[in-house]
């Protein structure tokens, strides 16, 4: 990035700030002042989460500025998908290591695309320098009672997953062996993911639990799994396969990304048989397939996947064993 005489102000004014009240009537006060002031829907209940997103850890610092904003936005805004809210707001904590103005209109620009396209208004935040780091707070509206848990499958349920898992962990491979194409589905499935907003909203009722794949489909499992106090049992040949995974890889590494690749935020949800097809009906209109996997246990851990997929499953920013 190069150096610029923009203030913290200036930067604020030119590239986060618009407008916050035109149209929207639950935005009483937003940017510009020292706090947002919102009017929640009668009768909803508040789902509120944060998410950091750092160079190099979670996104390369060299990739395109506008998919660094799209997709610190989107993953924050994929848990509000698991629980099945509907966005509403968000700040965004910016930290930069200069203000390049080139950067920061092409990385607004990707974030104000997303927020838009999902109805989230950024209402505040902050901006201050050092190394490039984006944490979003996102906050969402959902009907009392609701929401989508972790904790609700039961013995018997199936389980399923939205879209097809392992693509973003291909395309970040991709990205580590040079591939620069933003138009390679693979590589866009890393750099912009989409959050499943409408799914997420389309399966209250429905599902039985629910949470978004950000560390691999194996170890958001296991949250569910532990949550609910249950097992699963997985039937590998069941995993949905994008065509270019099937294109370019050996099953068993096709098998090894979609279970541990992250950063894919689909949907891995459970519900009774009973619901798949009325689960799959509501998501029809979105385009989206939803694919049993497997079924919910009684007992604990993952049946059906072999040892060497268990034993790597996951990402954690913290894997030493503490003594």
């Amino acid at each position: 990035m190069s150096r610029t005489s923009l203030s913290e102000f200036d930067l604020i004014a030119r590239y986060l700030s618009r407008p916050a009240t035109a149209g929207r009537s639950d935005v009483i006060v937003g940017n510009g002042d020292d706090c947002a002031v919102l009017a929640p829907s009668p009768g909803q209940q508040l789902a509120v989460s944060v998410d950091t997103s750092v160079a190099d850890v979670h996104f390369p610092h060299d990739a395109p500025p506008a998919a660094i904003g799209h997709r610190a936005l989107a993953v924050a805004l994929s848990d509000l998908a698991a629980m099945g809210a509907k966005a509403r707001w968000c700040c965004m904590a910016l930290t930069l290591p200069a203000a390049d103005p080139v950067w920061l209109e092409a990385f607004a620009e990707g974030f104000r695309g997303l927020a838009e396209r999902s109805g989230c208004e950024l209402v505040g935040g902050d901006v201050t320098r050092g190394t490039l780091t984006i944490g979003v707070t996102v906050h969402g509206e959902l009907p009392a009672g609701l929401a989508l848990r972790r904790s609700g499958a039961r013995e018997g349920d199936l389980i399923a997953v939205t879209g097809y898992p392992g693509r973003a962990a291909a395309g970040l491979a991709r990205w580590q062996q040079g591939e620069r194409d933003p138009g390679h589905p693979l590589l866009e499935a890393y750099l912009r993911p989409e959050p499943r907003l409408s799914a997420g909203e389309a399966l209250r009722g429905v599902a039985t639990s629910a949470i978004d794949i950000s560390d691999g489909l194996l170890a958001d499992l296991q949250h569910v799994l532990s949550a609910s106090r249950v097992g699963a049992r997985l039937d590998l040949e069941s995993l949905p396969l994008a065509t270019p995974l099937r294109a370019t890889l050996e099953l068993d590494e096709v098998w090894e990304r979609v279970l541990n690749g992250g950063d894919d935020y689909e949907l891995l949800v459970t519900m009774a048989a009973a619901d798949l097809a009325e689960a799959q009906r509501r998501l029809a209109p979105l385009h989206l397939p939803l694919t049993p996997i497997g079924r919910i246990i009684a007992g604990e851990g993952v049946e059906g996947v072999p040892l060497r997929h268990l034993e790597s499953s996951g990402w954690d920013h913290f894997p030493e064993v503490l003594s």
